[in-house]
């Protein structure tokens, strides 16, 4: 017999397409989620999935259950919510998905949902923009928060804070102190850049361009921890969210230089999928996101 598990772990190998990813997102071993999966085929009495080369594919007769999980799992989730307006707040479930850059800054807000409310299970997961779009079109979570919100997406969302983005450099760099520095003259640098796609890296590549300048990308890096590193090591300098360096430019191991048209005013957004009702548990931390407009 099918049971919601089941559909639950299909769910996310096929939006993976990996059977290890998914075992990572749910947090169980490649093993228990490989069985899960083979019990379901066995069950629906088709394969599922197909292997060609080192890559999976969804069989069409995948596609029929992907589609089915997604219905019978969106329903559970409908009356999840239904029955926590019931209980007014007592007991329910929040999912936030955020882009790498914000996690510095939602989890204090988090912090304060489950103060006010803890009864209420949160879970936060942190993937880069494509990870973040991707469970945006499979309604995975409540709320999803980014830096920019697509064009083409249909999409509920509000602005919440600021998210300005800087220059780093080494604390040694023969630019660190000075003022005033000239786009120009930071053309022939090293950078270190997030990968292509990420909201950082459009922002970064549109204000270069209209300067007329194409900066020399070093190294690609999907993490900004490991950006800071580099910059640290002196690899080269980059372009990145204050929030996510603040530690390190408050410990003095990174600086911020002084460029001019930088730092590039971005906002946060919190966004869902367009004409979904949300919870009464996004709507309450939605009402955390906005209160310091």
């Amino acid at each position: 017999m099918t049971s919601i598990r089941q559909m639950q772990i299909f769910r996310s190998v096929a939006r993976n397409l990996s059977y290890t990813r998914a075992a990572e997102e749910l947090n169980l071993t490649q093993p228990a989620v490989f069985t899960q999966v083979r019990h379901l085929q066995e069950n629906v009495g088709s394969p599922l999935i197909e292997r060609i080369g080192k890559r999976l594919f969804l069989t069409e007769a995948g596609e029929v259950v992907l589609a089915s999980a997604h219905d019978i799992l969106g329903e559970l989730e409908r009356l999840d919510m239904r029955l926590a307006e019931l209980r007014g707040m007592t007991r329910g479930r929040l999912r936030v998905c955020v882009v790498s850059t914000a996690k510095y800054d939602i989890p204090r807000r988090l912090g304060d949902f489950c103060r006010m409310y803890p009864g209420i299970d949160v879970s936060l997961t942190v993937g880069n923009r494509e990870e973040l779009l991707s469970r945006f079109a499979a309604n995975e979570d409540d709320l999803y928060v980014l830096g920019t919100v697509p064009k083409g997406i249909e999409a509920d969302w509000h602005q919440y804070a600021e998210n300005p983005i800087v220059v780093i450099a080494a604390p040694d760099h023969p630019l660190a102190g000075k003022s005033k520095i000239k786009p120009s003259d930071i053309a022939g640098e090293a950078f270190i850049m997030r990968e292509k796609g990420s909201g950082t890296r459009i922002a970064t590549e549109r204000f270069f361009s209209g300067e007329g300048i194409s900066p020399t990308v070093r190294m690609e890096l999907g993490a900004n921890e490991a950006i800071s590193e580099a910059v640290m090591a002196r690899l080269g300098i980059s372009v990145i969210s204050r929030g996510s360096a603040r530690l390190e430019l408050q410990a003095g191991k990174l600086v911020e230089l002084n460029v001019n048209g930088f730092p590039i005013l971005r906002h946060w957004h919190v966004a869902w999928p367009k004409g979904k009702r949300i919870s009464v548990g996004a709507d309450a931390f939605l009402k955390i996101l906005l209160e310091e407009i």
